[in-house]
């Protein structure tokens, strides 16, 4: 039975065109925020409504944080207060992929008439003919998560008694890229915890999940946060003029050589108890002339976004910078081998040059810096501060501002040798996985998860958050006849990764010093995430093509299924 309230809600939420760096974001927040002090329960506790500014927010956003405390169990004072925290971010991305039916992006009816006219794909075509989807920018990503989590809210402050605890909502703005919506709102978080003791047992978002291939039959649970970073390579080849090509070394030809041995790269995927995340794909490849001119490219830049689930810093900074090696060492034979055909045709002796390259991490070259100047590390960090001033004052995209730093170091260290450098660059996303061990006595319908190999991965808390959720999806799968799956590690990128880290102290120490002055570029608190350490599950949405101008969310699931299914673990987790 659709729940007719989430899906007029959505399609109001939907009509709020909250489109990531826009005044439209602030708008849903305030339309959430008046929804919440409409309802009676939140009349009689208006201070249970918080709202939390995004500091110095040229666009005033702020996440709307509300509070249902339970009454069906009395606490006494002092004591630890079961809590769950659920979430949903409230931005969407733009809508000029719309194309000509970009007025009717955000308004889901007209939108679904204009599609009828169109020549689409069948798969979109059956959708749109069933009357099962919903289409519409952020139909999937996911207001209608968002709308499910505020009918369940105003539910349950309708009932607070069936509640042996609390339930915190926050509904966050800036997820599309940069995630300050929920950073920003950790203090609160923090501040409920340490103050009124609310214990966060875990968080439950309702970010988007649809198929993992075609015809997929199942709905994909996940118990865990995939994690990214961006690691970034600076080269500085050998110049030279083009009619003298094979004296020098082409930076952009160990950029392509580089970049062929990265993307796509199953050898850099992660791989963690059975998933393997997406691998490695280039996100930006160029060389770093300023004007045309007949010189070969003496430097070029890349970087690719790097998914993580479990892999250590070090490990993977090593892989990388065995790439670096092996790409330089590529494209030296290739320049090779191509003049030692050009000399043999031109009737010249073969006489290849000999290059030295060196290859360093971000964290290398700073130590070098530091001998071959003989400053401080105090002195170069503050030198290094002011160029990094100095280019956010030119408008330098943050994960190029390092190279201006890369080029200070190499003077201070007096290297003039080709050189390929290794740092990571903004966003960091941390992972993060429920730790808990398998029940195969579970009968959950299409659990394809793997047993995890170490015992190290289980906690108290872990395993009696998958016991319940297991007992939830095996109920409802029974009943509405769905195959549910359990996957540990959500393959997208999620709010859900601010609220808990996996990394280990060393894993974070290498990140931190390969991240060029980190303290101000990385705008991620991670002591703060580690302190609070939620546990954190994706129930989602249902949908198809998310940042798509086809994005859909499927209506019979989504306010039918997801509804009464959250209602179920919430009361397992909190009820009496």
């Amino acid at each position: 039975m659709i729940n007719q309230k989430c899906l007029d809600l959505t399609k109001k939420l939907i009509n709020i065109k909250s489109i990531n760096g826009t005044s439209g974001e602030k708008d849903i927040a305030l339309f959430i925020e008046e929804y919440f002090r409409s309802l009676p329960y939140f009349k009689a506790h208006p201070n249970n409504i918080l709202i939390q500014k995004i500091p110095e927010d040229a666009l005033d956003r702020r996440s709307v944080i509300v509070v249902i405390n339970g009454t069906g169990r009395e606490f006494a004072p002092g004591e630890k207060i079961p809590t769950i925290l659920v979430h949903g971010h409230i931005d969407t991305v733009g809508i000029d992929d719309f194309g000509p039916l970009k007025e009717f992006a955000t308004k889901p009816d007209e939108l679904l008439s204009e599609m009828k006219k169109l020549s689409l794909p069948d798969d979109i075509r059956n959708d749109l003919e069933s009357g099962d989807f919903l289409f519409g920018r952020g139909a999937s990503d996911m207001k209608s998560g968002d709308s499910v989590f505020m009918v369940l809210m105003k539910e349950f402050s309708e009932h607070p008694e069936e509640l042996c605890g609390n339930i915190v909502a926050s509904f966050n703005p800036v997820e599309e890229n940069a995630h300050t919506g929920i950073i920003t709102s950790l203090p609160a978080f923090k501040a409920l915890r340490d103050e009124k003791k609310y214990d966060f047992i875990c968080a439950l978002n309702n970010d988007f999940t649809t198929k993992l291939y075609p015809d997929d039959p199942g709905i994909t649970i996940y118990t865990g946060m995939g994690g990214k970073i961006l690691p970034c390579f600076y080269i500085l080849g050998r110049e030279t003029h083009v009619g003298q090509c094979f004296e020098g070394l082409d930076a952009s030809l160990i950029a392509t050589k580089l970049m062929e041995k990265i993307e796509y790269s199953s050898d850099f995927a992660d791989l963690a108890k059975g998933e393997m995340a997406c691998p490695p794909i280039a996100l930006k490849m160029k060389d770093l002339k300023d004007w045309y001119n007949v010189q070969t490219s003496k430097e070029a830049f890349l970087y690719f976004n790097y998914f993580v689930y479990e892999k250590p810093m070090g490990k993977i900074t090593e892989e990388l910078l065995n790439a670096a090696k092996e790409a330089v060492n590529e494209a030296i034979e290739t320049t090779r081998q191509n003049q030692k055909i050009f000399d043999g045709r031109n009737h010249l002796p073969y006489s290849p040059r000999e290059f030295s390259v060196n290859i360093m991490s971000f964290d290398e070259l700073f130590q070098e810096a530091i001998k071959g100047s003989g400053d401080s590390k105090e002195s170069l960090h503050n030198k290094m501060t002011a160029i990094k001033n100095d280019e956010e004052d030119n408008g330098t995209d943050v994960r190029e501002m390092p190279i201006a730093l890369i080029r200070y170091l190499m003077a201070e260290a007096k290297i003039t040798d080709p050189t390929v450098v290794l740092y990571y660059a903004p966003p960091f996303v941390p992972h993060c996985c429920v730790k808990y061990e398998e029940n195969h006595n579970v009968a959950c319908a299409g659990n394809t998860s793997s047993k995890p190999s170490a015992a190290k991965a289980v906690s108290k808390n872990g395993q009696m958050l998958y016991d319940i959720l297991s007992s939830v999806l095996n109920e409802v799968s029974s009943e509405k006849k769905i195959d549910f799956r359990i996957l540990r590690y959500y393959p997208s990128l999620s709010d859900s990764s601010y609220l808990s880290i996996d990394d280990d102290e060393a894993s974070i120490d290498v990140l931190k010093n390969n991240f060029p002055l980190c303290e101000s570029t990385m705008k991620v608190p991670i002591e703060e995430i580690k302190d609070l350490s939620i546990p954190t599950l994706n129930i989602g949405d249902y949908g198809s093509d998310a940042h798509k101008w086809t994005e859909r969310v499927n209506i019979p699931y989504t306010f039918g299924v997801l509804p009464e299914l959250e209602r179920r673990l919430i009361l397992r987790l909190l009820g009496k």
